[in-house]
């Protein structure tokens, strides 16, 4: 049986007068690709944010590779989990290149005081055809498109070679193609690269094709979880959604 690599124990979190969480227990299995989704609202990033170490838990117990985050979250672990956030605007003033934004997931591992070497750029490289990006390495990255700003980015998360890939709705905002090119770009990498993906997406036929398991969350809590076709059922995401 695979490891348990993310737990999740009764987890509540609360953000001033609302409460995010309530009593979610979780566990996620290495080399999983779980798709995570529901209504607006429901709690689906604030998983991800407990994972990656920046939530605070009211109550409850959080493990991400075997480390008991309660007693804080060493820059250690932060290295070894990658987060991709949603697609945001960008200022096409803004003078940082493609391959600069990628080289940005290397400090996690560098530190501040050490300049990038050979072997980082020689990743970034990897990184930028591994994403289908290297013709645009040198544009500044306020000029790209949506899609193109999300490859980017992906391959920013990538660079800090973890082993728990996070991302939060990867698609958003973009168009139909360019949400299909993102998706399975994402099932390819995690699988080639050996990853533990957790991805909030709505992308219901997409992720029933590519992930393992969906979870689907309302009003913070698990409302229901297991493989695709099983929990991606019409009379499932009708209660889900109040249809």
């Amino acid at each position: 049986m695979s490891e348990t690599i993310i737990s999740l124990q009764n987890a509540v979190v609360s953000y001033r007068e609302d409460v995010a969480l309530q009593g979610v227990t979780l566990e996620i299995k290495r080399g999983e690709l779980v798709g995570i989704m529901g209504p607006n609202g429901a709690g689906k990033t604030t998983i991800l944010t407990l994972v990656n170490g920046l939530g605070k838990l009211l109550q409850g117990n959080v493990r991400v590779l075997n480390y008991d985050t309660g007693g804080g979250f060493p820059a250690a672990l932060r290295k070894r989990i990658g987060y991709v956030p949603q697609v945001h605007n960008i200022d096409p003033r803004m003078p940082v290149n493609v391959k600069e934004v990628v080289m940005m997931g290397r400090y996690g591992q560098l530190g501040m005081l050490r300049r990038p070497g050979d072997p980082d750029r020689r990743l970034v490289e990897k990184m930028l055809r591994l994403v289908g990006m290297t013709h645009l390495a040198e544009r500044p990255i306020g000029h790209l498109s949506g899609g193109e700003q999300q490859r980017v980015a992906i391959a920013r998360a990538l660079a800090q070679e973890p082993e728990i890939l996070l991302l939060d709705e990867p698609t958003t905002g973009l168009d139909r193609r360019a949400r299909t090119e993102i998706m399975h770009m994402v099932h390819e990498i995690h699988r080639d690269r050996g990853l533990t993906t957790l991805m909030v997406t709505h992308e219901h036929k997409t992720a029933a094709a590519l992930c393992n398991r969906v979870v689907l969350m309302k009003e913070g809590r698990v409302w229901t979880h297991g493989k695709p076709r099983e929990v991606l059922r019409e009379t499932v995401l009708n209660g889900l959604y109040d249809l």
